[in-house]
C-alpha cells in the first residue's frame, strides 16, 4: 500500500514551460528520522496483528518478537513458568539489535513485537535511539483488560501461552507512564479492524509530525 507522506505515483507531472524545459518537481515531505516501532501489551492484545498490519501497509520489515526467544524461554512459558528479568534481558537485547540492524541494512522503520511489560524493558530498546540520534524508537502499547485477553487467549490453537502466563503478565505489567513520551497507547477492545485502524492513525500522526518539506533543487 502507499505510504501516506510519500508523494502518490498517480500524481501528474509538472506541465512544460518550453519546448525544451519543464518546471521544478514540487517540495515533497520527507522523513527526518528512521523509526522503530515496538508493538507492546500482554499475551493476546494482539499485537502481531496490529504490527504485520502496520508493516505491510507502510512496507517495512517485521520482527516478530516471540520468534527471538531462545528455547529454554519457550518451555518454561509452555509450563507456565513465568519468565523472569534474567530470562528477558538477553532476547530483549537481541529484539533491540535485530532492529538496529534492519535500519542499517537500508530500511527506513522496521515493525517489532514485543511485550515490553516493564519500564526497564523498554528502556532496553530505547538504547538504540541513544546510540544513534537519527533513530527514533516508538511504542504501541495495546490496552486491554485482563478479561478480555483471558478470552482471546481461550481462542487460541496451539500456542504456548496460557491463562496463568496472561494472568503472570498482568502482574508483572508496569503501564506506560505520562512521562514516557514514546508510548502511545491504543485501546483494543474493538475487534482487530478497528484496532488496526487506530495503531495506523498513530503512526500517520508521529510521521507527519517527523516529516520537512525538501524543495527541489534548481538547475
Amino acid at each position: 500500500m502507499t505510504d501516506p507522506i510519500a508523494p502518490s505515483s498517480s500524481t501528474p507531472m509538472a506541465p512544460a514551460t518550453s519546448a525544451n524545459t519543464t518546471a521544478p518537481a514540487s517540495s515533497a515531505p520527507v522523513p527526518q528520522h528512521r523509526h522503530i516501532w515496538i508493538i507492546t501489551g500482554p499475551a493476546g492484545c494482539g499485537k502481531t496483528s496490529v504490527a504485520e498490519y502496520l508493516a505491510s501497509y507502510f512496507t517495512l520489515p517485521y520482527l516478530e518478537g516471540d520468534a527471538f526467544h531462545p528455547q529454554a524461554n519457550i518451555e518454561k512459558m509452555a509450563n507456565s513458568i513465568p519468565l523472569t528479568d534474567a530470562d528477558r534481558w538477553d532476547w530483549l537485547i537481541l529484539l533491540r539489535d535485530q532492529a538496529v540492524a534492519a535500519l542499517e541494512s537500508g530500511a527506513s522503520g522496521v515493525v517489532l513485537t514485543c511485550s515490553a511489560l516493564k519500564r526497564k524493558y523498554r528502556d532496553v530498546i530505547r538504547v538504540a535511539s541513544y546510540n544513534d540520534n537519527n533513530v527514533l524508537v516508538h511504542f504501541i502499547y495495546l490496552s486491554a483488560t485482563q478479561e478480555l485477553l483471558l478470552q482471546r487467549v481461550h481462542g487460541r490453537v496451539g500456542h504456548y501461552m496460557k491463562d496463568s502466563m496472561v494472568k503472570s503478565q498482568f502482574e508483572a505489567l508496569e503501564p506506560p507512564t505520562v512521562d514516557e513520551r514514546d508510548v502511545m497507547s491504543v485501546d483494543v477492545s474493538g475487534d482487530f479492524a478497528s484496532v488496526q485502524q487506530l495503531a495506523l492513525e498513530v503512526v500517520n500522526q508521529v510521521m507527519t509530525q517527523d516529516a520537512v518539506i525538501v524543495q527541489p533543487s534548481q538547475a
